[in-house]
């Protein structure tokens, strides 16, 4: 077998020597060669091109899919990295729209409960002024509310406590800052009022129940249930006409008045100064009231 490979080698030495010597020249001749070969016959030279092409077009083809693959990843992970930025970014955004929507609901509620004190409007002599509902004492005997306007405000103590739908109690403490309304339904409330239809006199006794009853009626007084009450105006605690509520039953004993204002739903007071000369004093309220005897 050694013997073999030597004597292939020493048959095939003369031509490696060949090739090593003449090689270049044999590249250019041939370059040169397919040069005049394609001036000559240009069809042969495309049709043995494109079998060339056709025959490694496989190969290449082969080879190029790594690379593909390699770029569709890069690819993916170019728009996956800016989705992530974009849902980021969009992440922001909803918070930030969150917090104006509870901003903008905030608001609304505040321009419907503003717009509710729409339903009253005070004699173009009157002044007042409007207060947010800060506190609410929600005891058992007591009614009263907190709004955070004062004495500074120009709130004096005897002002109408007003609501869109009618009377809510009078201011019976004024600080600098706040002041305190007393509402109809508070136990030591007192309010001249009187029966629209049948102008019958009586006096509005809340007894810290959601539904005040009338004092002091005439005992050949009219009243039936829907009837309306409103203030009467005597005394100068209050002027005459500011809606109270409606008579909601009648008995032999009492008779109790629905009043307008919704209670669960106040959150501002249209505190209103009708420039009465009398001074708002319960004492006063019951001396008027202790003016007709055999009333019940």
């Amino acid at each position: 077998m050694a013997r073999r490979s030597g004597s292939f080698t020493t048959i095939t030495e003369p031509f490696r020597s060949f090739w090593h010597r003449f090689s270049y020249g044999l590249l250019i001749a041939a370059a040169f060669g397919l040069l005049v070969l394609g001036k000559a016959d240009i069809v042969l030279v495309e049709r043995t091109r494109t079998a060339i092409v056709d025959a490694t077009a496989p190969i290449l083809d082969v080879l190029s899919r790594p690379a593909a693959t390699v770029s569709d990843l890069l690819q993916q992970f170019r728009e996956l990295r800016d989705l992530r930025t974009e849902n980021a970014r969009l992440r922001e955004e909803n918070a930030r729209l969150q917090q104006w929507q509870q901003a903008a609901r905030l608001l609304e509620a505040e321009n419907r409960s503003l717009r509710a004190l729409t339903g009253y409007i005070p004699d173009p002599a009157a002044s007042y002024v409007t207060g947010r509902v800060i506190g609410d004492s929600g005891g058992p005997f007591v009614r009263s509310v907190l709004v955070n306007v004062g004495s500074r405000d120009g709130i004096e103590k005897g002002q109408a406590a007003m609501t869109g739908q009618g009377l809510a109690g009078r201011i019976a403490e004024v600080g600098y800052q706040h002041a305190r309304a007393l509402l109809i339904t508070d136990l030591n409330s007192r309010i001249p009022v009187i029966v629209e239809n049948s102008r019958d006199r009586a006096i509005l006794a809340g007894d810290n129940t959601v539904r005040p009853k009338l004092l002091y009626l005439d005992s050949n007084a009219k009243v039936s249930p829907g009837d309306r009450i409103v203030t009467s105006g005597h005394a100068g605690a209050l002027p005459p006409g500011l809606p109270v509520g409606i008579v909601i039953s009648v008995s032999d004993y009492e008779v109790r008045v629905k009043p307008f204002v919704e209670w669960h739903k106040i959150e501002y007071l249209r505190l209103v100064d009708f420039h009465l000369p009398a001074a708002a004093g319960g004492e006063t309220v019951r001396q008027e009231a202790q003016q007709s005897p055999g009333r019940r």
